[in-house]
């Protein structure tokens, strides 16, 4: 029961936002009592946390699962951004900006354990992409995955992207201005043949 609570806020969370989604809202959405609710969870915070918690758990597996598949640097990293947009939701509720002014805390613990993931990743990245020549040799490596970190949370801030004025392309255009600045000319080809792909299909 208790990981169902945490399934069905999760996605209650993505789709409506933190603040939105009340007790009594998952409660009906299980169809359970919300006494039940509070005996696992004595909190809504509580809740808020093992839900966060639980999605960036699986992005993680996810994201595992792409780099597994040893396809090259650039493709690798828009097949995680897909996989970002529809696991979550494409941020239509800006469950970010939410948790951020509402749960404060949680947030924090959430930004530290993504970061430990994204550092690990985006080095990895950076480092197969030099070996196969799409990247440049001189790349710092920890500050290029330090900024690339901070500026994908910098683009999820309502307050500086608002939803009503930046697409969903939000995201991808990111991705295409970070490896701008980074590809070699072999990279930029496989770049520009990957953004006429979705663009084709958007």
């Amino acid at each position: 029961m208790k990981d169902q609570i945490i399934n069905t806020a999760a996605e209650l969370f993505l789709n409506l936002g933190f603040k939105s989604v009340t007790m009594d809202d998952i409660a009906n959405e299980l169809g359970i009592s919300k006494k039940t609710i509070y005996s696992h969870f004595s909190t809504k915070t509580k809740l808020v946390e093992a839900s966060t918690l639980h999605i960036l758990s699986q992005i993680s597996c996810g994201i595992e699962t792409i780099i597994s598949q040893e396809k090259n640097a650039i493709v690798e990293l828009f097949d995680i951004k897909n996989f970002a947009m529809k696991h979550l939701k494409d941020n239509k509720s800006s469950p970010q900006f939410q948790l951020k002014k509402y749960y404060p805390k949680v947030f924090n613990l959430v930004q530290k354990n993504h970061l430990q993931i994204m550092e690990g990743c985006v080095l990895k990245n950076l480092e197969k992409g030099i070996k196969n020549g799409l990247y440049r040799e001189n790349i710092p490596l920890e500050f290029t995955s330090k900024i690339y970190f901070v500026g994908m949370m910098g683009i999820k801030d309502e307050y500086h992207f608002p939803l009503e004025k930046f697409s969903n392309e939000l995201l991808e255009n990111f991705l295409d201005y970070h490896l701008r600045a980074i590809v070699t000319e072999k990279g930029l080809k496989t770049l520009i043949t990957l953004l006429n792909k979705s663009h084709l299909n958007n």
